[in-house]
């Protein structure tokens, strides 16, 4: 891989790991609008027992090869610099700043629908009926109240497992699945004091999160790979059904609906999308409305850009 491709796929992978922190957006979604989405699902879908094989025909070499290892290599750091810039940078602004960042999203999500909407080659009643199936699940799920969530390790795994889906499927979010499941406030506070302070009960967590975010991708991964495959249109335009319902997440201007007491703290568990004028806080509309057209551009200039 030469070095301007490197840096190129390493950027699309920090683009994904930023996404991914954010509750409503989908590293998929960038995935799938910068080209490289079956390119991904075919390397992870690679790691199985048939590797033990190819590395006692071929070797190391052979191995390397056959898991597309400089793509997965370049991916995985960039996205280990974005996942570390959303942990900090994007949650600050999120904090200060949410209707301009959340409507950023906004845009982004809009435009990748438009543009899988466009990758749809037929469009039969059963691929239409696919595609509003999926926006009535992704809907459902944004209206879903989280639950309390648990700090237990076999919880952390099984959250790893059930959140890293999202990482390869376009329109729902890993980081909202963790809010669902009442594990984003612990998660991600657990992720930051790793990394600023190296505690090793962090460490655990961590390593037991990442061990289910292992074990979910490879086995979805396998799934994915054989619909796209064998049933590509369709599985698209469910994916893109996805994507429309998540929209419902991320509208820019939300309020708490209903609240949740708790010992130390009151946590929103419900929040209704308002327009700007019902806001309770700064709409920042200017501001909002600036990030969308950036989002929109960002989403073209992504569609466009080197697909190798």
């Amino acid at each position: 891989m030469r070095g301007s491709t490197f840096i190129s796929t390493a950027l699309k992978g920090a683009a994904m790991g930023v996404a991914e922190v954010i509750p409503g957006v989908s590293g998929g979604t960038i995935a799938f609008i910068t080209g490289i989405y079956e390119r991904l699902l075919a390397s992870i879908s690679s790691i199985g027992p048939g590797l033990w094989k190819t590395w006692k025909t071929g070797g190391l070499r052979a191995v390397w090869e056959q898991l597309d290892g400089n793509f997965l290599l370049a991916l995985l750091v960039g996205m280990l610099l974005g996942l570390i810039a959303g942990v900090f940078g994007v949650s600050y602004i999120l904090e200060h700043y949410p209707p301009v960042i959340w409507s950023f999203f906004f845009a982004l999500i809009i435009a990748s629908s438009i543009y899988m909407i466009r990758q749809v080659k037929t469009w039969s009643i059963p691929n239409v009926m696919l595609l509003v199936l999926g926006v009535g699940i992704a809907y459902g799920i944004t209206v879903l109240v989280p639950s309390n969530g648990s700090e237990a390790l076999w919880f952390v795994y099984l959250s790893g497992c059930l959140a890293i889906t999202a990482l390869i499927l376009p329109g729902i979010s890993g980081s909202f699945i963790l809010l669902l499941l009442g594990m984003y406030t612990f998660v991600i506070p657990t992720v930051k004091s790793f990394l600023k302070t190296g505690s090793m009960d962090a460490l655990t967590v961590v390593l037991v999160f990442g061990l289910g975010c292992i074990t979910g991708v490879v086995l979805f991964s396998r799934v994915l790979t054989y619909v796209f495959k064998n049933y590509k249109n369709a599985t698209i335009a469910l994916l893109t059904g996805f994507m429309i319902g998540s929209l419902n997440k991320i509208w820019p201007w939300r309020i708490c609906g209903e609240e949740l007491v708790l010992a130390d703290k009151v946590k929103c568990i419900r929040e209704l999308n308002v327009l700007p004028n019902a806001y309770t806080g700064d709409s920042m509309l200017v501001g909002a409305l600036l990030a969308f057209a950036v989002g929109i551009v960002m989403v073209w200039f992504l569609a466009k850009s080197d697909r190798s």
